[in-house]
């Protein structure tokens, strides 16, 4: 919100500029921050995840509409007992290295995700005992208990599949030069520059690959990236800012696709994370819910993104089968937020430590939010973080209120147990009720989605009265893309999936 125009005007030239000759490649995405490593067992980034739709098959997909479709596995088998899923494996696929795809190479991939250090496919993983060659094109896991989200998981990067004999030799050294079974291969990485894969002439579905070579361009900057997108310098763009859809709507040579994410945009509080959380928001639920009141979604909606994404209260959107109707997005209500404030013995205005990463949206939310909180009696003190060091601090409980963005998954337990789980991985503000945590190993342990909504209404019910996180809204995924491009299909995983995409 405080650049001035003559820094975003230079900044806009540079980019133009610096583009070199290479850059005129077949097809070249621009992408909004250089990827972390190039693992699928260690990668924590959502444009990893955009990079790997081009290197690494998993055993299923997902389509538009969400179902699960099969990929590198063709068909799926759960037991009576729901504690083991056979998987028959897609014949006739083979790695980047020329070494057959069969189910000890799945097996091998599986335990890499299970065992090694530094693994973040560990936890998505852990219910899984053992995986179980069953015959060359068969694999079974063996679960400790049922575990519903087991298939959801594989559809993402738990599901990737590596080169075992590229794995071995490379060792902690794998991302430096990725060998998948993808419709493309590694070619190279020039960090914080590019990233170039080339047409792999094996991949098992070649005749829907259309595009010899990709590279991806690391461009920070929104307006930045469509500034190269406007000038021809790239073919396509993820996370066009919803204040530029009218610019990109209106460019004749450009087109838009826009899907609703299954992720979602929170504010979190510190309740018991060290000496930060001593503080009326962190320690009372009659404080947060106060907050909560205070704040106008729709109104957020309209003044941040012209009204393009979508208000939400819960980790799924309104759109999602799991949503609970029975707790819909609530009006702002001042009274009653003042009425819960005066019956927490609030007299004066709270201060609030609000930290917040460093990209205009993110800025111009918190604005918004701080203007609406500060006629409840809240005083929020915005300090701007990059994204990296807001994430270390968040663990390290250096906050009081936090904005988090999660880009989702499609079974609601990936979008939620991470957060609210006692001792889960992103549950930074330390929030702990042993309840929650039940019935999180209850909607787990069943795979009929009307028991398994029920026992989320419970839960939906519990957190939203006592939890430690604000729901504001779900974006939509906006990727622009040259009128040239033809093909491309979004989807509300935000992933800009290759296969069947030309350039006219």
């Amino acid at each position: 919100m405080h650049t001035s125009f003559r820094s975003t005007a230079l900044a806009l030239a540079l980019a133009l500029f610096a583009l070199p000759a290479w850059a005129q490649s077949p097809l070249r995405i621009g992408i909004g921050d250089d990827p972390d490593a190039l693992d699928p067992s260690t990668s924590r980034t959502y444009t990893a995840r955009i990079v790997f739709a081009s290197l690494c098959d998993k055993l299923f997909d997902i389509d538009a509409k969400l179902n699960i479709v099969p990929q590198l596995g063709l068909s799926h088998e759960t037991s009576a007992d729901g504690k083991a899923l056979t998987i028959r494996l897609r014949p006739g696929v083979v790695f980047h290295d020329g070494e057959p795809f069969d189910a000890k190479a799945a097996k091998y991939s599986l335990d890499r995700h299970l065992t090694m250090k530094g693994s973040f496919r560990k936890p998505e993983l852990a219910l899984v005992d053992n995986v179980e060659v069953v015959d060359p094109m068969t694999i079974r896991l063996n679960l400790k208990k049922p575990f519903s989200p087991l298939l959801a998981q594989l559809t993402d990067r738990a599901g990737m599949m590596v080169s075992p004999k590229a794995a071995e030799a490379s060792g902690d050294k794998f991302a430096l030069k990725p060998v998948c079974a993808g419709p493309y291969k590694f070619v190279e990485r020039v960090q914080q520059d590019r990233i170039v894969v080339e047409k792999f002439d094996r991949y098992w579905n070649k005749d829907q690959v259309f595009i010899d070579k990709i590279t991806y361009l690391p461009i920070v900057d929104a307006t930045v990236r469509l500034a190269n997108l406007r000038s021809g310098s790239l073919d396509m763009i993820e996370r066009v800012l919803a204040t530029d859809i009218k610019t990109v709507r209106d460019n004749p040579k450009l087109r838009l696709s826009k899907a609703v994410s299954i992720g979602w945009f929170a504010l979190l509080v510190n309740v018991a994370n060290g000496p930060a959380s001593d503080n009326p928001l962190g320690k009372d639920p009659r404080v947060r819910q106060a907050f909560d009141l205070s704040i106008d979604r729709e109104t957020l909606n309209q003044v941040v993104f012209n009204g393009e994404f979508v208000p939400g209260n819960q980790w799924v959107n309104p759109q999602h089968p799991y949503y609970q109707q029975k707790f819909p997005v609530p009006r702002r209500d001042l009274a009653k937020a003042k009425a819960l404030m005066k019956e927490a013995g609030i007299t004066g205005r709270v201060p609030i430590d609000f930290m917040v990463s460093n990209t205009p949206e993110v800025r111009a939310v918190a604005e918004v939010v701080q203007a609406m909180a500060a006629e409840a009696g809240f005083d929020l003190k915005i300090r701007v973080t990059e994204v990296a060091t807001a994430l270390k601090e968040g663990e390290d409980g250096k906050f009081q209120l936090y904005q988090n963005t999660w880009s989702g998954r499609i079974d609601p337990d990936g979008n939620s147990i991470i957060y609210q789980a006692c001792g889960a991985p992103q549950n930074m503000g330390h929030y702990c009720d042993k309840e929650v945590d039940a019935l999180h190993e209850q909607a787990r342990a069943t795979s009929d989605p009307a028991e398994r909504k029920k026992i989320y209404e419970k839960l939906t019910e519990k957190f939203l009265a006592n939890g430690w996180m604000f729901y504001l809204y779900h974006p939509q995924y906006l990727i622009a893309h040259t009128e040239r491009l033809e093909g491309f299909v979004p989807v509300p995983d935000g992933i800009m999936r290759v296969v069947g995409v030309k350039l006219k």
